[in-house]
């Protein structure tokens, strides 16, 4: 957090340098050149390889993450509450009002994009609101509304509900399948979870049916495509299946199955929920620590998995006890491997796709390092004190 202060909430992403026109260019044509695969391989490894100096040469600034900011606001109203130090909450409500004073107005509610364009099926300008970072501001809405039940926060979740609720859906057989953003259909797990289990909470605690029916069969959608091995693709069908199963997308599933059996009680939910749990746990980490991309691959070790396991882990303690053990040794573990002697955590550990050789990438990227590293361990801190006050009640 000292480092936070220091730096403040701008940052670099993994994604910005991605969205420069240069690169963009590069990888379009190089689907049509073998020598422009070998050309972006190389760009790409000097991009990892010097993070900071590509951005400078790139002339790329750093900026302040929607995403972020809202994961910041829950994590320090979390620390806020297990502390009771008056600048934990200082900060939360400033990241709050940041989102405020940011939020996309749509004809349906509001949403915040990511400030950098990106590429998807096609490419989604800057500032687009997509599901993935309303959701995240919507969190720290919502908990700023559970601890302090003012309805102003309600209502920015009654807002960010409409915009989600609007969100162009896929009907499959019967389902619905949410898309990332308003300007075309795609079929996301992750994304599809993470806004059905918004709609759902708002939806009870409003008395909004719609919310709650469309959410529900929004979980459909995705609990009836789980793999035969518990596992979820990041996408689901029509879409040809990637076979791309990886550690933070896995992650967010988990706990957006997690939160929408708690809303719900549905035991279908719950049967789903826990073969992926099963999954996760065994196929995720290796040496019972260290966060793997895939089941199959270890690198890139990422600090996003590594925050998302710690996350994820955290939640779940609460129904598969044997998982807040887990999150302490990976916590260890990153705290030992990628956190800097200034306190920032690195990107991870890649390996050179020239020489097979691991080494560090040791940019502190904002959004998908510090922020989602401090929500991490503020629910590990919340979670861990949970657990302790259950196991002493069970011991007496």
């Amino acid at each position: 957090m000292a480092w936070l202060e220091k730096n403040g909430f701008s940052g670099f992403d993994p994604y910005d340098i991605k969205s420069h026109r240069m690169v963009l260019s590069l990888s379009e044509k190089s689907s049509h050149s073998k020598i422009l695969v070998v050309i972006r391989e190389l760009a790409f490894e000097i991009f990892y390889s010097f993070p900071v100096c590509s951005r400078r040469l790139l002339h790329i600034k750093p900026e302040i993450n929607a995403k972020a900011m809202g994961l910041f606001a829950s994590a320090y109203l979390k620390l806020y509450q297990l502390y009771h130090r008056e600048k934990y909450l200082a900060k939360a409500e400033e990241c709050l009002e940041w989102l405020i004073q940011n939020k996309v107005e749509t004809s349906d509610g509001i949403g915040w994009g990511y400030p950098f364009h990106w590429q998807s099926a096609r490419q989604i300008p800057a500032f687009t609101p997509n599901g993935i970072v309303s959701t995240a501001a919507g969190a720290a809405f919502w908990e700023f509304y559970r601890y302090t039940d003012d309805q102003k926060y309600l209502e920015y979740c009654k807002q960010i509900a409409g915009f989600l609720n609007a969100l162009p859906v896929d009907t499959v057989k019967g389902n619905i399948c949410f898309s990332y953003t308003p300007l075309y259909i795609n079929h996301v797990h992750n994304l599809n979870l993470f806004v059905a289990e918004f709609l759902i909470k708002i939806g009870l605690e409003t008395g909004n049916k719609e919310w709650i029916e469309r959410g529900n069969r929004a979980v459909n959608y995705t609990i009836l495509n789980q793999n035969a091995d518990g596992s979820f693709d990041y996408n689901g069908p029509p879409e040809k299946p990637q076979k791309y199963i990886d550690h933070y997308h896995t992650g967010f599933v988990l706990r957006m199955l997690h939160s929408t059996w708690k809303l719900t009680g549905r035991q279908d939910i719950f049967d789903a929920l826990q073969k992926s749990y099963h999954h996760y746990r065994n196929h995720f980490f290796e040496k019972e620590r260290i966060p793997k991309l895939m089941p199959h691959r270890k690198y890139r070790i990422d600090i996003h998995s590594s925050a998302e396991s710690i996350n994820c882990l955290s939640e779940l303690s609460t129904t598969f006890h044997d998982s807040m053990a887990l999150a302490e040794k990976v916590l260890c573990w990153t705290i030992d491997n990628l956190q800097s002697k200034e306190g920032y955590f690195y990107y991870g550990i890649l390996k050179s796709r020239f020489t097979g050789l691991p080494f560090k990438s040791k940019i502190p990227y904002i959004r998908w390092g510090q922020a989602w590293m401090l929500k991490s361990i503020s629910n590990y801190l919340y979670f861990r004190d949970q657990f302790e006050f259950e196991r002493k009640k069970q011991d007496e």
